[in-house]
């Protein structure tokens, strides 16, 4: 068996690497790099970061967002998010928007890896998957970047409070969200609870 063969051995279809993982496997790996893309086991996405493809019936699957991103980002903590999440949420967004929000702790700004693109945004907090309650705070966090009318999106994100789990809601802003975004959910939780209490019937003793 060659070298290069005993390189190519130790790729494994679907994953991704950078160029410093595969050099533990070559003493020539800038050869091996150039001769694994000519074969077509490997295709570069970007400086150092590279792909074993993939094969299905359909032709060679693209790498998986988060395995990507985690090799992009030497397996730092970060979470995949789109816009078009907020879709799901109830409040009449409509907007389809063709972008991956990446949050992290180590990168800022848009990067091209193979075929698409990413936007990574650093925040000194987000949970480990999204959530309703992830999702509303991200909304009004990014409400001036939707497309939308702005003053009809927080009515409707108020009414859709109504029939979430408040206190779930109000601790995601305060974990989550900009001053602003706090001091909005600060408010309406608050104007949601005093319209409770008005609408409740009085007890005659």
């Amino acid at each position: 068996m060659t070298k290069f063969e005993q390189f190519k051995a130790k790729l494994t279809p679907g994953q991704t690497y950078r160029r410093a993982d595969l050099a533990q496997w070559s003493t020539a790996v800038d050869r091996h790099l150039k001769e694994a893309v000519q074969a077509g086991v490997l295709a570069k996405l970007s400086g150092g970061l590279y792909y074993a493809p993939k094969l299905t019936a359909f032709g060679a699957a693209p790498p998986e967002d988060a395995i990507l991103v985690s090799t992009f980002l030497k397996g730092a903590p970060f979470l995949l998010a789109s816009p078009n999440a907020y879709n799901a949420l109830g409040v009449g967004t409509t907007q389809l928007h063709n972008m991956t929000v990446v949050y992290n702790h180590k990168r800022h700004g848009t990067f091209a890896l193979g075929s698409r693109s990413y936007e990574f945004r650093m925040k000194p907090a987000f949970p480990k998957t999204l959530s309703l309650e992830f999702l509303l705070v991200d909304l009004v966090n990014n409400l001036d970047q939707l497309g939308e009318d702005a003053e009809d999106m927080l009515k409707r994100v108020k009414a859709r409070l109504a029939a979430t789990d408040r206190a779930r809601v109000k601790k995601a802003s305060q974990s989550y969200g900009s001053e602003r975004t706090k001091r909005f959910f600060n408010r309406t939780l608050a104007e949601i609870d005093l319209e409770r209490q008005d609408s409740e019937p009085t007890t005659r003793t």
